[in-house]
């Protein structure tokens, strides 16, 4: 992608370009809290119940895996950095079906997450202002963020940053005050540890390992938006220099906000506590420790956190359209830009699903939003998956486009490999998991129907190529 800045426009026009318009303090902020979302706080609970303390391990296991799978994306994205990233690289290492697919699939899971995180927004907000209906609050912070995202990337930057900035300090003060606390330093309110409150309750794996395996879908869940930032940095200076940076931090990243702080929320809260998946983990974590006002705490802490997530998935969706769009795999018309080199059809368009989901579920049958929310449970998997597959072709590719590779994937091609068996098999092996079987098996359906309008859509585009070239010819 170039990154050379566009012709000068009038007011009133519109080009086809993005330009370098967030900080290097945007990029670093959001490679470094991309990852924390409302999952962390409230879906981990969860997660916990289910697998007991042995959660850990789904989350060592997810993350990982997402250290290995950003690696390979790093790999790609610093020898050539673009606004599509993985879906224009499975384009290029694989075919168009490929990018065009595992593109719309994408899309569609940002394009879920903003009712999403709409709702979770509005429910925090009706219990503070119970006057107003909650499908009016998940409508308007939707429409807010929108708006901040039409004006320009900086706009989204400045946002996500202070949104970042406020969930780093909150995971940090959490981790600083349950360790204090595993120590004995809060007097009266001593808490048991890790191995104490494992041996009181059922031991490390109380339901076995199966739950284990199933938890690593809600993990995973949670780790989807380390990506963005190869995303993103292809709107920054010097995205190349972004892009090593952030992948190099991915390690301490989810070591720290997520391992260690979901081992102090083990090590204070027994698995099998009955609060623990209705109030979520870090709030009942408060609870036990006696921290006043623990739950409107937490609800600040989750607000910004959704609305942080809802923020980045706007700006996700948008960019993935406008990639899609310029790649021909969209309509041609969401690739225009402002004259602030905003692709606000892409913007609009994304978001214009948003309102309809959010309005689905509050006005449509209960079932019906379950099956949209189903159909992106696996998706996650499916682009790391496609990620690995890229890489495991593109250094090809790089090196005989005469790129040198100032950034390598770890042990090639050995652990690109060791990924995607990985990968392959936690997706078989979660289609034998009641539990998990309508994720997997709706995303599926999904993704054959996205793959088989991506392969007419090629054939499509080769046989509208031979006939111009046919035509020339003649001529």
């Amino acid at each position: 992608m170039s990154h050379t800045p566009p012709p000068a426009q009038s007011a009133n026009a519109e080009g086809s370009h993005l330009a370098p318009g967030l900080k290097q303090r945007h990029v670093t902020m959001l490679s470094i809290a991309g990852v924390i979302g409302a999952g962390l706080f409230v879906g981990s609970g969860h997660a916990i119940a289910a697998a007991g303390p042995a959660v850990i391990l789904s989350y060592i296991a997810a993350g990982t895996l997402v250290v290995l799978v950003m690696r390979m994306l790093g790999e790609m994205a610093v020898a050539s950095p673009d606004t599509g990233s993985f879906s224009t690289y499975a384009n290029r290492a694989i075919g168009q079906w490929a990018g065009f697919s595992i593109g719309w699939l994408y899309w569609w899971f940002w394009v879920l997450v903003i009712p999403l995180e709409a709702i979770a927004a509005a429910a925090i907000l009706n219990t503070w202002f119970p006057g107003i209906e909650t499908w009016v609050f998940a409508l308007a912070i939707t429409a807010l963020l929108t708006v901040s995202n039409l004006f320009s990337v900086a706009k989204y930057g400045e946002f996500e940053f202070w949104f970042a900035l406020s969930k780093v300090i909150a995971i940090m003060a959490f981790i600083v005050l349950a360790a204090v606390a595993l120590v004995g330093g809060l007097p009266g309110r001593e808490v048991q540890g890790f191995i104490a409150t494992m041996n009181t309750n059922g031991g490390f794996a109380p339901n076995g390992y199966g739950p284990v395996l199933g938890a690593l879908l809600t993990t995973m869940f949670s780790f989807m938006g380390t990506e963005i930032v190869t995303i993103a940095a292809a709107e920054s200076k010097n995205p190349a220099q972004q892009i090593a940076r952030a992948t190099n931090s991915v390690i301490w990243r989810i070591g720290i906000f997520y391992i260690v702080s979901i081992f102090m929320v083990v090590s204070i809260v027994p698995w099998n506590d009955a609060q623990l998946s209705v109030v979520g983990s870090y709030q009942r974590a408060l609870e036990l420790l006696q921290i006043p006002y623990a739950k409107m705490i937490v609800d600040i802490v989750v607000l910004v956190a959704v609305a942080s997530c809802l923020n980045s998935a706007i700006y996700t969706a948008s960019r993935m359209l406008f990639s899609l769009a310029k790649r021909g795999d969209a309509p041609k018309g969401l690739k225009a830009t402002t004259v602030s080199n905003v692709p606000r059809k892409a913007v609009l368009a994304s978001t214009a699903i948003g309102f309809l989901t959010t309005g689905i579920n509050y006005f449509a049958p209960e079932n019906v939003f379950a099956f949209l929310l189903a159909t992106s449970g696996a998706v996650a998997l499916l682009v790391y998956l496609v990620i690995a597959v890229s890489q495991l072709r593109m250094r090809k590719l790089l090196i005989a486009g005469g790129h040198e590779l100032g950034f390598k994937m770890w042990l090639y091609p050995w652990l690109t490999w060791l990924v995607i068996i990985f990968i392959t098999g936690a997706l078989a092996l979660m289609l034998t998991l009641p539990k998990h079987t309508g994720e997997v098996a709706s995303t599926a359906v999904l993704a054959i129907v996205i793959v088989a309008t991506g392969i007419y859509t090629q054939r499509r585009s080769k046989r509208v190529a031979w006939s111009q070239d046919t035509v020339v010819t003649e001529r």
